[in-house]
């Protein structure tokens, strides 16, 4: 596919020599969502009510303590935050383990795959600040194409290249004959979920998600659903 310049940034496809920022950027794309899912798990109404709970009975097995009120409730902020970060953390080790091993087999060498990265002109230098991986499947039966991953660097965010990164997807998708894109997106990506809806992907599923973790109880406390977005060619 032909280089798309935009300012002093390129998207290419991904090159070996990428590979230590890649897995960089990629690892912070992905840890980035736990403290936006802590937050948005603690603000559930059954999360408040159980924090009001473990306060109170703080305070009154310490005796009235106010301090033994804020522990309590401390205390079981604490295991919501490890289970979202657990949630994020066992995804990162599995893809880490799996595709992301060899970024080179697993998707530049397979046609129906591609890995591109943003290329960019910081201060006279060259840096890495964004990655696009897409794999094939046969979601429903019908040959697609499904986001593998998505990731923009923070300090270059609102420049575009979401959207960049997004197009040569779908164009890429065009050239491999495919009518469908398929990407599916943890509820506490909002700004993510955004940037696709305004590209023309539309919702259509969202459940639970059960499989960020072997341990059922991270899954339940965590309440991040998976939402499935897709945009027909």
């Amino acid at each position: 596919m032909e280089q798309k310049p935009s300012l002093k940034s390129i998207i290419r496809p991904y090159k070996p020599t990428d590979k230590s920022a890649i897995v960089s950027l990629f690892r912070f794309g992905i840890l980035e969502h736990v403290y936006p899912a802590f937050l948005k798990a603690m603000s559930h109404p059954d999360h408040i009510g159980v924090t009001l709970s473990v306060s109170v009975a703080g305070y009154v097995l310490g005796g009235s303590s106010y301090f033994q009120a804020v522990l309590f409730g401390g205390a079981w902020a604490c295991l919501v935050y490890y289970c979202c970060h657990e949630a994020y953390d066992g995804h990162l080790r599995r893809k880490l383990e799996a595709e992301m091993a060899d970024i080179q087999a697993n998707f530049s060498d397979k046609q129906a795959n591609g890995f591109w990265v943003v290329e960019m002109e910081v201060n006279g230098k060259s840096k890495l600040a964004g990655l696009l991986a897409v794999k094939s499947t046969d979601a429903d039966d019908a040959p697609s194409l499904e986001v593998f991953q998505l990731v923009v660097s923070f300090n270059q965010r609102r420049k575009g290249l979401g959207t960049q990164l997004v197009e040569t997807a779908v164009e890429f998708c065009k050239e491999q004959g495919l009518s469908r894109v398929i990407v599916e997106i943890s509820s506490p990506q909002t700004a993510a979920i955004s940037l696709f809806r305004k590209l023309g992907f539309t919702v259509t599923s969202v459940c639970v998600n059960s499989n960020t973790h072997a341990n059922h109880l991270v899954s339940k406390l965590t309440r991040i659903n998976v939402i499935r977005m897709e945009k027909h060619l």
